[in-house]
């Protein structure tokens, strides 16, 4: 099949969750299909200015077309207007505005939809929330396929996306909660949709992944978390709930792994290490007691699944549904709705081990059962076939 892929940046060496996820895909299925990707020259998300230029490109053998944007974000007034679209009942016009002013403003890439979306059998949107998905889709609405990497955020309740919802041919989710919490929105079941995750190839063999803790000071037991410092991301609260436990019991160490942004508290048991190499990753995962998961919002977790591909059972946020679920699913972790509930799941699992290997082990079985790559791009393959069933050959 031609197939495009709409997402708001992309290239090897640019991080972002569903930028990282369209990426993985475009390589794996241009071996078999004609994949050309649509997306702006942008590589910073909160400004959207323009560091790539614009034009075709080949990135590890996918087609890439970039456009530029037309302007950097206004913050102040982005600011202002989320605060007017999320504070009260805004008008239809004011929330549409949102999804402009979030960007990446790239009407170039809605006239190339616009005049050359028939092309292609298919066009497949990553995100809902920013330009060119919000704006781009309803021009191929007829061949779209909306992966829309929903959390039970602010955003995903804006009333403008009910009949947003409504409108692609086909639909790729990350998880049955989001498939789920985007029918909600859309006021109906969607169909055809596949629940499709993404794809871990199987850790490599550990080896001698101690050392490379040790010479990072790094406890022989520690519980890890593994990402962005943020308090958007739940962060604040587990520091509260971590200091709490430790000041209450036995605890093991809390290593935080990824950049600070926000003020990490001077703690004898909480050790932040800052942006972590690929092969300090590894080792952390390799060796932690669990991996603690606080975010509130998710469409899918990586690291949860990062986590269970080393073996190492999940500590997680249960109003999360989506965490919540996947724990479940995989009988791979426990879970926690209060301060109390965090610290007697912490000396749980300090203290048994057979647990922890349990709940690891389980968590391996459900990566290998559902995220292996095979299994993912199978679902993939098998959607694109069903919508290009159901519809009208495309005109040349």
């Amino acid at each position: 099949m031609k197939l495009a892929f709409v997402v708001q940046r992309y290239g090897a060496d640019i991080a972002g969750g569903s930028e990282a996820h369209c990426r993985e895909i475009a390589e794996r299925l241009s071996t078999h299909h004609d994949i050309t990707v649509l997306t702006s020259c942008a590589r910073d998300y909160v400004s959207w200015a323009n560091a790539l230029p614009p034009g075709e490109a080949a990135i590890n053998g996918v087609r890439v077309i970039r456009f530029s944007v037309e302007r950097p974000r206004r913050l102040k007034d982005f600011a202002d207007l989320s605060d007017e679209v999320f504070d009260g009942d805004a008008a239809p016009d004011r929330q549409e505005a949102w999804f402009h002013e979030n960007g990446p403003i790239v009407p170039a890439l809605l006239d190339h939809l616009r005049h050359h979306g028939s092309s292609y059998d298919l066009v497949l949107f990553w995100t809902f929330r920013y330009y060119p998905s919000f704006f781009g889709l309803p021009l191929v609405a007829d061949r779209a396929i909306l992966l829309p990497t929903a959390e039970d955020d602010p955003a995903v309740a804006l009333s403008v996306l009910e009949q947003y919802f409504q409108q692609p041919a086909g639909f790729l989710f990350l998880t049955p909660e989001e498939g789920a919490l985007v029918s909600r929105r859309a006021g109906r079941r969607l169909e055809p949709a596949a629940t499709i995750g993404i794809g871990l190839e199987p850790s490599a063999p550990t080896g001698n992944r101690r050392g490379v803790l040790d010479a990072q000071g790094v406890p022989p037991r520690f519980l890890l978390y593994l990402g962005r410092i943020d308090r958007n991301k739940g962060c604040e609260t587990l520091l509260d709930y971590f200091q709490e436990h430790a000041s209450a019991s036995d605890a093991l160490p809390l290593v935080l792994a990824g950049p600070a942004k926000m003020q990490i508290p001077s703690h004898p048991l909480i050790r932040s290490l800052g942006f972590v190499s690929e092969t300090l990753r590894e080792a952390l995962l390799a060796h932690a007691d669990a991996l603690i998961i606080p975010s509130p919002y998710e469409s899918l977790s990586m690291v949860l699944l990062e986590g269970w591909n080393h073996g190492v059972p999940a500590v997680v946020n249960a109003d999360c549904k989506v965490l919540h679920g996947q724990v479940q699913r995989a009988n791979g972790g426990l879970y926690y709705r209060s301060s109390r509930e965090f610290s007697e799941v912490l000396t749980y699992l300090r203290q048994d081990a057979a647990a922890r290997a349990a709940l690891g082990r389980n968590g391996l079985a459900y990566v290998e059962r559902e995220y292996r790559w095979p299994t993912v791009l199978a679902r993939v393959d098998k959607l694109l076939t069903t919508v290009t069933s159901r519809k009208a050959p495309a005109s040349a």
